[in-house]
């Protein structure tokens, strides 16, 4: 069947460091494209080295990749798209069932994904299933260039169940504790503009970091994980609250310009 393809799409900047184990866990599917910022490390080479096509766009901003997503995607040879980042494994379960879906008489257009996070080497059940849009007809889809945004994908989105973790991409980035400030400073620096023309009043201070944390560390059972498990619920409940400082700071300037 023709219509039955998948193409697995890669961008990277130095991704050198989980690159072979990622390549290696995509290997069955039709195509592998990656889509390379001008690293300067190693990255090409084990690219080209797994016969993956290859193509090199403009770095841009670094800091953020989504505004070349939507130009990777459609550089794709197949009609379906799996889109992976250079530290993520897709497991072999997930490869059958994503191929299933595509043979079925009517499968939807869009799959949400669950994804497996860590830190200090543990799975986080407090950030589990982490849903994300990642597979979906290639002449469907947009990707907009906003940091964290999902694809619009103009049709029916189906969603992977969460029960089987077999078929959750596992995400091996595991940051120390100043690399995931250095993050949640980074990436509440972009909630301002998204969220400027909300208000939120003075409990929300209190109640929304509260209710990030409860959600992570009891209701998601964050606790089974132990330290790691609480310290991740209050990260979680650090960035609501950094979210709100920010766009209460930026607002008070607005004010006294």
């Amino acid at each position: 069947m023709k219509e039955a393809r998948i193409s697995v799409v890669i961008n990277t900047y130095n991704a050198e460091r989980y690159l072979e184990s990622v390549i290696e866990s995509v290997k069955g599917f039709d195509e592998v494209l990656i889509c390379d910022m001008e690293s300067t490390d190693n990255t090409l080479n084990i690219a080209r080295r797994h016969g993956c096509r290859t193509l090199t766009i403009p770095k841009g901003n670094l800091s953020i990749v989504e505004p070349v997503r939507n130009f990777s995607i459609h550089q794709a040879s197949h009609p379906w798209v799996l889109v992976i980042d250079a530290d993520e494994l897709v497991s072999d379960a997930l490869r059958q069932h994503l191929y299933r879906h595509i043979r079925q008489e009517a499968p939807s257009d869009g799959l949400m994904i669950p994804r497996k996070n860590r830190l200090m080497g543990r799975f986080m059940h407090g950030y589990y299933p982490d849903y994300n849009l990642r597979f979906f007809r290639r002449d469907l889809t947009e990707w907009p260039p906003v940091i964290h945004s999902q694809p619009k994908v103009k049709g029916s989105i189906g969603r992977i169940p969460r029960k089987d973790k077999q078929l959750a991409i596992d995400h091996l980035d595991d940051r120390t504790m100043k690399e995931r400030l250095a993050k949640i400073n980074l990436y509440t620096e972009y909630e301002i503009e998204k969220r400027k023309d909300r208000h939120y009043g003075a409990a929300a201070f209190l109640y929304r970091p509260l209710v990030r944390f409860l959600k992570c560390y009891v209701l998601k059972g964050g606790f089974r994980d132990g330290m790691p498990g609480l310290l991740f619920a209050w990260l979680e409940a650090v960035q609501q609250f950094t979210i709100l400082a920010k766009i209460y700071e930026h607002k008070h300037q607005e004010q006294h310009d």
